[in-house]
């Protein structure tokens, strides 16, 4: 269960604490098992796994962590509080709870600004400085390392630098092997972390960490300040999960060290596994994965301007800061009504699809793009319509493997409440007309159950594909019923997904379009020639 990392830079993970105190996260036993596997094959250092003692679900985790986990990389690491006011170290059951989770590394937080010992804690600014000794050096003398999060750290250097600063050193003293300076309101700007960090060093020779919330959005540019500070031991959470606005986010601050300040901090090869890590870890959590979060987002490198593609088509550098790969991440061009020759090109080979530098073709296809979205369509998430469009322009008429003669969906409001919705479907196809019908839990999904009951017979692949995701968007400009729909569907063969648009004056004929394209694309990432 433990590890001998590099000791010179420590990358420390409370995901499994503090990362849990994000609304929303309700994390079992299995769920931190599974995560602390994750940030393991990250190669993270250390993992904090929560506060054994003061709840059944951490006791039971560090129960099951020594028995279920095999870390290969990783310290695991409890959390808990110093002992009690006028008691002893020895005696305090919560403090036992910590010798007893097994854990190799405990965490203590200690009050350092005064008036939270004062009014928090109801005691002594003295007995305080005794409780944060007392608790370390016993830790110590039964073979545990010691951290120390000095909690409320920064905001109470601003107003009793002196007791502050006598906090760290009494932690160091008793044989703290870190002492981390917590900006728990997340208040501070890097200017100020960077010259307290430095300050207190110098003050104290104390080996010094960061614990920054983002409560300014600077948690992540604060963690890297006090790192240029002499700071060698950040705490982060996965994808900045936290309480209120959350902690600073590991993977941007890992990312930083290694790219950015050319300091090694994981393992070989480790670094290529960031995204894959983080969207893990958010399905874990069951929370969708950011995608605008830096560098491992799915937007963290995709393109929209013609402008930034005309660059990108000469060098990819001119317009991202890292080689997406470094990251695990991949480039990405977005098609939209901004798009200008380059991006048609750049995307068109991103799809698979050549278009040989034919200026006339690509003059074709920018010219369709713009005219399609000025009607409501939009192609930066919908992939699969926009290589359609594509082969559509190629090959001078739509790539078919069925003409739809119509369509039409019955809704009908039962007296006991309920809805039944009938669609049916005619259809051809290898020159067979097709007319079927079928029942679904709402209208949408009566047309896409007669599709399929209409095609699966002459196309048996279809019947591997499923809808994952359905958006619908009323367009800017307009309102109420009379309003333009836009839909966007996902759908997967079980290997894959593709995205699929379609635009009309109602949701139905909307979700139609997209439901063609999507089994449409489908059918021709399978391998299958169009019939028509």
């Amino acid at each position: 269960m433990t590890a001998e990392p590099d000791d010179s830079f420590h990358v420390f993970d409370t995901t499994l604490r503090d990362g849990a105190q994000r609304e929303g996260i309700n994390l079992t036993v299995a769920d931190k098992l599974t995560i602390a596997r994750h940030l393991d094959d990250f190669g993270v250092g250390f993992i904090e796994g929560g506060w054994p003692g003061a709840n059944p679900r951490d006791t039971e985790f560090f129960a099951r962590a020594a028995k279920e986990l095999d870390l290969r990389h990783a310290t695991l690491v409890a959390f808990g509080a110093t002992r009690r006011a006028h008691a002893s170290a020895a005696d305090d059951p919560q403090v036992r709870a910590l010798l007893d989770s097994g854990a190799p590394v405990i965490t203590l937080v200690a009050k350092s600004h005064d008036r939270h010992v004062e009014l928090a804690l109801r005691t002594t600014l003295e007995e305080n400085l005794a409780m944060v000794a007392d608790t370390v050096s016993y830790l110590v003398a039964q073979g545990r390392r010691v951290f120390v999060d000095c909690e409320h750290f920064f905001d109470g250097y601003k107003a009793n630098a002196g007791y502050a600063t006598a906090v760290v050193r009494a932690a160091h003293e008793a044989g703290a092997s870190v002492v981390v300076l917590c900006d728990t309101n997340g208040g501070m700007l890097p200017a100020q972390v960077q010259a307290v960090t430095g300050l207190v060093l110098a003050d104290t020779g104390a080996r010094l960490g960061i614990h920054a919330q983002d409560d300014t959005g600077c948690a992540v540019a604060n963690t890297l300040a006090a790192v240029d500070a002499g700071a060698t031991h950040v705490q982060c959470t996965a994808n900045g999960y936290g309480e209120r606005v959350g902690n600073s986010n590991l993977f941007p601050v890992v990312a930083a060290l290694e790219l950015k300040h050319g300091r090694r901090v994981l393992p070989e090869g480790a670094l290529a596994e960031m995204t894959r890590i983080s969207h893990a870890i958010a399905e874990v959590v069951n929370l969708p994965p950011s995608t605008h979060q830096p560098y491992v987002g799915v937007s963290a490198f995709a393109h929209k301007a013609g402008l930034h593609a005309s660059a990108i088509k000469v060098d990819p550098d001119l317009y991202q800061h890292i080689d997406p790969e470094l990251v695990g991440n991949t480039m990405r061009m977005l098609v939209s009504d901004m798009a200008g020759r380059a991006s048609i090109e750049l995307k068109g080979r991103e799809l698979g699809i050549d278009l040989g530098e034919d200026r006339e073709l690509v003059g074709r296809v920018v010219a369709r793009v713009k005219e399609r979205e000025l009607k409501g369509y939009t192609y930066e998430a919908a992939d699969a319509s926009f290589a359609l469009l594509l082969r559509a322009e190629i090959n001078g008429r739509p790539q078919r493997f069925f003409r739809t003669e119509s369509w039409r969906v019955i809704t009908e409001d039962r007296p006991d409440g309920t809805h039944a919705n009938e669609a049916t479907v005619k259809m051809w196809a290898k020159g067979e007309r097709i007319v079927a019908t079928a029942e679904g839990n709402g209208p949408v999904n009566a047309l896409d159950r007669a599709l399929l009951s209409a095609l699966e017979r002459i196309y048996p692949k279809l019947a591997e594909f499923a809808l994952v995701d359905y958006k619908v968007r009323i367009l800017e400009g307009t309102s109420g019923t009379d309003s333009t729909t836009r839909v966007l569907i996902t759908t997967t063969d079980g290997e894959a997904e593709w995205s699929t648009v379609g635009v009309a004056d109602n949701v139905i004929a909307a979700s139609w379009q997209a439901l063609d394209d999507a089994y449409t694309y489908g059918l021709l990432r399978a391998g299958l020639d169009p019939q028509e």
